[in-house]
């Protein structure tokens, strides 16, 4: 059995304008030591992450109490978000069709190409370990979704303002066999 913690990231600094480089806020930074508070007691083999700085501070502490790195694959990063791309209206549109996408963004379909691909090389490596990935709303939700077709907007909407929220997913090979919610703090999403 593998086991991977996915942790989307605490809550970030939306007035900073780089996605790439935007930093924790004050409160998402002390909101991620709850992220080492539900995974201390866990054997955790191997990090991985979204080169983003967000997700990589988000999990950073608890990697440094197992004395483990922090690998970043770019395939794990965010949604590339084009002009109005973060806005109510545009999730909706995204999630009925998930090959749509506004000029200089990515689709749905783009980022979950992306992140199955890496998953998929993370769950061969390191088969029967357990695993810790840094991740994004989006990114996240688009990897439920390749497993649970049914996840929708509706779903994303709900964890939208999750930060941090860590998910376990359990599975055999490549074969996802169970999941479980394990824990989230409700921030308000101010990106929309």
């Amino acid at each position: 059995m593998t086991k991977i913690y996915f942790v989307r990231h605490a809550q970030p600094d939306f007035n900073w304008k780089d996605d790439c480089t935007r930093p924790l806020t004050a409160e998402g930074t002390a909101d991620s030591k709850l992220v080492l508070e539900t995974l201390q007691n866990k054997k955790i083999d191997v990090f991985y992450c979204s080169p983003y700085k967000r997700s990589f501070d988000t999990i950073a502490d608890t990697a440094s109490y197992f004395h483990k790195d922090i690998i970043t694959d770019e395939r794990l990063r965010e949604r590339q978000s084009g002009a109005g791309g973060n806005q109510r209206p545009m999730f909706e549109k995204r999630w009925n069709d998930h090959d749509y996408h506004e000029e200089n963004g990515e689709s749905l379909r783009m980022v979950q190409n992306r992140n199955i691909a890496a998953l998929s090389e993370i769950l061969t490596r390191h088969k029967d370990q357990n695993i810790v990935i840094g991740t994004h709303g989006t990114a996240l939700s688009t990897i439920l979704n390749y497993y649970h077709p049914s996840f929708g907007c509706k779903d994303y909407l709900r964890i939208i303002d999750w930060m941090p929220y860590i998910i376990e997913l359990d599975f055999e090979g490549d074969i996802l066999v169970s999941q479980k919610e394990l824990c989230h703090v409700e921030k308000e999403y101010k990106g929309k």
